[in-house]
């Protein structure tokens, strides 16, 4: 029962979310995938973006709940389980923060000026690509030591690492051509890692525990 809610909640999470970002930048004429935040898509003042919003919100809460049930599958450790609960936290209720929370109109990254959303929507961001990659790593750390679980745990420490290197990348320019890019090869590394996790977990005959 509790892999099937694992397997539900992060591909059905992580399906939505990538979803949410395609039909919201195919809705807006001339917007581009490649210089423009996903937020973009659903930010104040664009009109028919409430339901995006929903599904980003729907999206966060079934990552947050992949989070928290995940460890109870796996080998007892606790630095497992602060990985997942971090990950359910800054990623599951970061991205329900960001919906809630929409940023101004072309999401501006200077901070003078914004509005009380958009200063609650890059902080949460910020903390969100932060925690995100490192507790995913660490997962993948946390399961080297279990030889039923190699694969999870190499998948785990690529995509975090990979996450983490465009991260920084997209930090050091927060405004640049590229911007819309790299946001997605991160969210790429993220969310594909959730739906292996959850393949892997429900695939898997035996307990790893």
């Amino acid at each position: 029962m509790k892999r099937q809610l694992i397997f539900l909640c992060g591909f059905l999470g992580a399906f939505l979310f990538a979803l949410s970002s395609i039909l919201g930048g195919l809705q807006i004429e001339g917007y581009s995938f490649i210089s423009q935040y996903i937020s973009e898509s659903f930010a104040t003042d664009v009109p028919n973006t409430g339901y995006l919003r929903v599904i980003y919100i729907i999206s966060g809460l079934l990552l947050f709940i992949f989070g928290l049930v995940v460890p109870s599958v796996l080998p007892k450790s606790k630095s497992i389980r602060i990985g997942f609960w971090a990950f359910a936290v800054f990623y599951g209720l970061g991205t329900i923060t960001v919906a809630l929370f929409p940023c101004d109109f072309g999401c501006p990254t200077d901070i003078e000026g914004v509005s009380l959303a958009q200063f609650i929507h890059n902080a949460s961001a910020f903390f969100t690509y932060i925690v995100a990659p490192l507790a995913m790593i660490g997962i993948g750390v946390s399961l080297k030591r279990v030889s039923s679980v190699a694969l999870l745990s190499r998948v785990s420490l690529i995509c975090g690492t990979i996450a983490l290197i465009f991260v920084w990348v997209l930090f050091t320019d927060p405004t640049g051509p590229y911007i819309g890019l790299f946001q997605r090869i991160i969210e790429t590394c993220i969310l594909g890692w959730v739906a292996f996790t959850s393949l892997s977990i429900r695939n898997e005959k035996n307990q790893f525990v």
